[in-house]
């Protein structure tokens, strides 16, 4: 048996012998590749030529990521790499897995890529034109063996019962016995054995021929004891001579039960076909896919899409002349109460080939693709063809979560006849697409993810045409599942509620241009819509200003995806700066029992921050950067989120030693969150340099008059401003905490 890899350079001289000119190469260089997966037999060589898919070949070139494939080729030699290893059994078993893989296919699709000489059918009496291959012929030989271990064993026990017991009427009459002290003795002795045993006879040519087999192609057996086993050269005399067919017609009326009948018909396939190569005539067979990616597309459309027939034709046969490898209907990634396309494409690949770039540009067209023709089914109110799938609200406007994903067949190189379901999530690949930042919910917002599933387990589903709808959902779940794993990762998420009896409408229409693209209603919902801002540190200032914008219409739910909103029951504020103890805490309940409490200024009122300075040094660094910061995080002196933060506008610098010192600075709205490293970068004076932390960055824009406020009590404001504090959050305030009131509350 040869055995080459596809699309791997040999030095031609490799190649001519070994596959003549039965397939065609791609030259380059000296060197030459076979284009081609699957099966030919050579009969110039007499041998079979096995060429397997190129994923066999790791990111190093090494064939099973061990072996340089030109030294594995030949795999009679007993000094093969691979039967030193004792792996060369593992490679016909490979073999054969993916021949049948090939089969099925041509089986499937009858496609044009393939080149088939022969007709593969089941074992015929003889007089049947229609014939398999020598391969097909092996299997059937294996398969034939598996299924009737107890059938052989019954013969063997029925077989040797009463063998060679002393047969007394037979020897008295024929063998002279001895007699001695007047007692005869008998030196020879008849025993019951048959003379000939027609069923041990063609089970001892069977496990003869599959003994004869195993050496030349290397897969193992378990024989049953009790039958004589011909050596390999006495099979090749018969196949030599042409006494293999003669012997099984001579035997062939001694048989009658079915299973005999049908190992005779098995062996007379063999031997006729063994003396038909053996002749010297011309003989010629192959199986060759030049595009075995196509072969996998279909192995995993198998395994995870949906029947073509219960999809519009529309969404993989595109307009745009695009062709979906793979898709199917799922639950939505939102809520349970819709479903959604999950868009696949399978990539056969050697492990050091990337997707490309046109390959990705061509995923997310498959999904706009997608989203476009359900919208169009939206837009013209077509019930019969939306089915439950929902693609964009109309009271938001917002468009639902698109999965989209690469799947790619991996070996595993430590166990290659591993048929195990196994799909890892590739990290270190992610794409994504978008228009506008920071809007999941939008049209051209579509992630795309990358996964890789167990090769061998692709390829022997599929050949024993495994349609489990057990084993598809559960791939489909560990997808969904994965996914909103990973928008979790990038996105919070949580449940909106309009408050101070305003409809959910309403509250959505004043607010729409903020949260247009990041929030979504679900179907089944009647007052809720799920909002989802990205966790990305460059977005939390603008995080941060819309919740302070819509905390005074709405009340904010935690949510977590693939849940059901309406279930949502623990009110959260948002939690932006580490924040355990949020100082505008508020609940329903609170707000009920003490409105004055929570007293609400227009967000047109100007916010005004009171900050100390610890030294001359510190002074000196807020003048010459002419930044102001203000500590995050759940620390002393830290601040807790709320709106005036965001909205600050002028800054009254004060000395903690005597605050009657004090000036007043205009501040800019760009606003910076920096960490301990940035600081020390910024040479600021950091107390614990070792720490973590995170600071709020206010920008100063030049100084302003202190008449402006006019005259200002600041330790009475601090003073009141503590107290007032203190009394929402139970716990003292570190002195130089900065505080923040608005202008109106100054005079």
């Amino acid at each position: 048996m040869k055995l080459y890899f596809e699309e791997y350079q040999y030095p031609i001289e490799l190649l001519k012998d070994n596959l003549g000119d039965g397939i065609s190469l791609s030259y380059h260089n000296g060197t030459a590749n076979i284009p081609y997966v699957g099966y030919y037999y050579n009969s110039k060589i007499n041998d079979v030529v096995f060429i397997l898919p190129k994923v066999f070949i790791s990111e190093n070139g090494l064939a099973f990521n061990e072996y340089k494939p030109e030294e594995i080729i030949d795999l009679s030699p007993d000094n093969n790499p691979l039967k030193i290893k004792a792996n060369d059994e593992v490679v016909f078993e490979l073999s054969v897995w993916l021949y049948q893989a090939i089969h099925h296919y041509y089986e499937r699709r009858q496609n044009t890529t393939i080149t088939s000489d022969v007709q593969l059918q089941n074992v015929r009496p003889i007089g049947e034109k229609k014939s398999k291959t020598i391969i097909e012929i092996i299997l059937a030989l294996r398969d034939f063996h598996k299924k009737h271990k107890n059938l052989f064993t019954y013969v063997a026990l029925v077989n040797s019962s009463g063998n060679n017991k002393i047969h007394w009427t037979k020897t008295m009459s024929k063998v002279q016995p001895t007699l001695q002290d007047g007692n005869p003795y008998y030196m020879d002795f008849r025993n019951k054995n048959k003379v000939i045993n027609y069923d041990e006879e063609l089970i001892s040519l069977f496990y003869s021929v599959l003994n004869y087999l195993s050496k030349s192609y290397s897969f193992k057996y378990q024989q049953v004891s009790g039958y004589t086993i011909l050596k390999p050269n006495k099979i090749q005399s018969l196949i030599d001579s042409c006494k293999g067919t003669r012997w099984l017609k001579k035997i062939r009326r001694n048989y009658f039960t079915d299973e005999l009948v049908e190992l005779w018909n098995l062996l007379y396939v063999f031997f006729e076909r063994a003396e038909l190569i053996a002749s010297g005539k011309s003989y010629h067979e192959k199986l060759l896919v030049s595009n075995f990616n196509l072969v996998f597309e279909d192995m995993i459309d198998l395994l995870v899409s949906d029947d073509r027939k219960d999809l519009p034709e529309e969404l993989y046969k595109q307009q745009d002349g695009k062709l979906v490898d793979h898709i199917y209907k799922d639950k939505s990634l939102i809520d349970d109460s819709n479903c959604i396309y999950f868009i696949g494409d399978s990539k056969y690949y050697k492990e050091t080939t990337e997707y490309g770039k046109n390959s990705i540009y061509k995923q997310f067209t498959y999904a706009k693709n997608v989203v476009q023709y359900n919208i169009n089914v939206f837009n013209n109110k077509d019930t019969d063809k939306m089915k439950g799938c929902r693609y964009r609200d109309s009271l938001t406007e917002g468009y639902n979560i698109t999965p989209n994903f690469f799947i790619r067949g991996k070996m595993d190189f430590d166990n290659p006849k591993n048929h195990e379901m196994k799909l890892h999530k590739d990290n270190i690949f992610e794409r994504h697409n978008e228009h506008f930042f920071n809007r999941l919910f939008d049209r051209d917002t579509l992630f795309l993810q990358s996964y890789d599933i167990n090769f061998m387990y692709v390829v022997t589903s599929y050949v024993n045409n495994s349609e489990d709808v057990s084993v598809k959902k559960s791939i489909q779940t560990m997808f969904r599942n994965d996914f909103i794993s990973y928008i979790e990762g990038k996105f919070e998420f949580s449940v909106l509620e309009p408050k101070n009896g305003i409809s959910l409408k309403d509250a959505v229409d004043k607010h729409f241009k903020k949260l247009n693209g990041k929030i979504y209603k679900p179907e089944d919902t009647d007052e809720l819509v799920i909002l989802a801002l990205d966790k990305d540190k460059k977005f939390q200032f603008e995080n941060l200003t819309l919740i302070s914008l819509i905390e005074d219409d709405f009340y904010i739910y935690d949510y977590h995806l693939g849940t059901n909103p309406n279930e949502i029951k623990r009110h959260i504020q948002y939690q932006y700066f580490d924040a355990e103890i949020q100082i505008a805490a508020e609940s329903e309940v609170e707000y009920k029992k003490s409105p004055s409490k929570y007293k609400q200024y227009k967000t047109s009122d100007e916010s005004v921050l009171f900050g100390t300075y610890r030294s001359e040094d510190h002074l000196k660094w807020i003048v010459e950067n002419k930044k102001y910061n203000v500590r995050l995080g759940n620390r002393t002196g830290a601040v807790k989120r709320n709106k005036q933060i965001i909205s600050a506008s002028y800054l009254v610098l004060y000395n903690m030693k005597n605050m009657s010192d004090y000036r007043i600075y205009i501040l800019s709205d760009n606003h910076h969150i920096w960490d301990t490293e940035k600081m020390k970068k910024m040479s600021y004076p950091v107390s614990d340099s070792n720490a973590n932390n995170q600071y709020y960055i206010y920008n100063i824009i030049g100084e302003s008059e202190k008449k402006i406020f006019g005259n200002i009590d600041i330790e009475k404001i601090i003073n009141d401003k503590h107290n007032e504090i203190h009394e929402v959050t139970k716990s003292p305030v570190a002195e130089g905490t900065p505080i923040y009131v608005y202008r109106s509350e100054i005079n």
